[in-house]
């Protein structure tokens, strides 16, 4: 073997071991191939792509290539087919959790779009309460080894009246003593996604007020695609988000502008770098011209995360091992941005001190 093997393996070991904070996954793009197909087993109306047919539909695989931003929002449509009734999100929830844990993962923030389907009885209230539950089936199914808290996500295509409907929900849903005695899980949050070519921003900004003023972080993506500067400066001046989503195109030469980056600079306002889907969503052309670099030369706080892990066949691991491969970074790097992705998790204060001393235990020799 190799000098440069060795050293890949032995870094690959070092991703796996290191306690990590998954700060940016969307439930549906995380469930992986074997929860597919426990879906499929289980709905005798999903018949239609048959054997490997929804694998590929819904799963961008290693070494297969890559898809425009446009395909990989259709493959979600796809997924929602998967999760129509309250068995299958609890189903999902659970599954994604303990896969998340089973690669070092100790703190979680899975973030997910209320939805409602009258014809099998779902509320978007129901869905919550169902995903509240399955994050507690997949902590008890893994002894408790991760924390999990929860982001409602409003979908930028869907309008002012269902934005608002969203942070009503989540604040109701958050507030409640019955929630928060029957579920490990917390509501925290608000996130704000969807297809970044649709939507007006400026009509969820009274969403996004409102919530703060609840006393919900906020988790906004921003820059995910060229040419919307005004977009942005709505959403990371007005909006004041805690974390930013992507930022791809923050920077003026990715098509940004300065007195964006100047200001998220001066607010040091947390990144959630997914580089894989950046890649695979051709946003990034490829792994060394990422916009990570420019943050880590920034020393600005990132979040290294997986975005979908299902549909872009990651893991957060391996996201690590990515990083430190493409910008030569050392363990005791890798140890800073696992502790920096902590520091800008959106859990409480106790939440994090027991996160803080999990860490420390857990943190691997070199």
């Amino acid at each position: 073997l190799t000098p440069n093997v060795l050293r890949n393996r032995s870094m690959e070991d070092f991703c796996r071991r290191l306690p990590k904070a998954e700060l940016h996954a969307h439930l549906n793009g995380s469930i992986s191939p074997s929860t597919i197909q426990k879906l499929l087993c289980q709905n005798s109306k999903l018949k239609d792509l048959e054997g490997d047919g929804w694998r590929n539909a819904t799963t961008v695989a290693k070494g297969t290539g890559s898809r425009t931003l446009d395909e990989c929002f259709k493959m979600f449509k796809l997924i929602h087919r998967l999760v129509e009734d309250e068995a299958a999100v609890r189903l999902v929830a659970s599954d994604v959790v303990q896969e998340f844990a089973s690669e070092g993962v100790v703190y979680l923030e899975l973030r997910s779009t209320p939805r409602a389907n009258p014809q099998t009885g779902l509320t978007k209230r129901s869905y919550v309460a169902a995903l509240l539950e399955g994050i507690d089936d997949g902590i008890t199914a893994c002894d408790s080894s991760i924390t999990v808290n929860l982001l409602l996500s409003i979908d930028r295509r869907q309008g002012a009246l269902e934005a608002m409907d969203t942070v009503e929900l989540a604040l109701e849903m958050s507030q409640s003593s019955n929630n928060l005695m029957q579920h490990r899980a917390k509501i925290v949050g608000i996130d704000l996604s969807g297809d970044p070519s649709v939507g007006d921003v400026e009509e969820l900004l009274p969403a996004l007020k409102r919530a703060r003023e609840g006393g919900l972080k906020l988790s906004l993506h921003v820059a995910e695609v060229p040419d919307r500067n005004e977009e942005a400066r709505r959403l990371v001046v007005d909006a004041c988000p805690d974390r930013i989503g992507h930022g791809t195109f923050l920077h003026p030469q990715a098509g940004g502008a300065q007195d964006l980056v100047d200001c998220v600079l001066q607010k040091k306002l947390p990144l959630e770098i997914c580089l894989t889907s950046n890649i695979k969503c051709q946003t990034v052309p490829d792994y060394s011209q990422h916009h990570l670099a420019f943050w880590l030369q920034c020393k600005h706080p990132v979040a290294i995360c997986t975005d979908d892990k299902g549909v872009f066949s990651t893991s957060l691991s391996e996201e690590y091992a990515i990083a430190a491969d493409t910008f030569s970074l050392g363990f005791e790097q890798l140890w800073s941005l696992a502790v920096c992705s902590l520091e800008a998790a959106f859990a409480d204060g106790k939440q994090k001190e027991q996160l803080k001393e999990t860490f420390t235990k857990m943190k691997p020799q070199w």
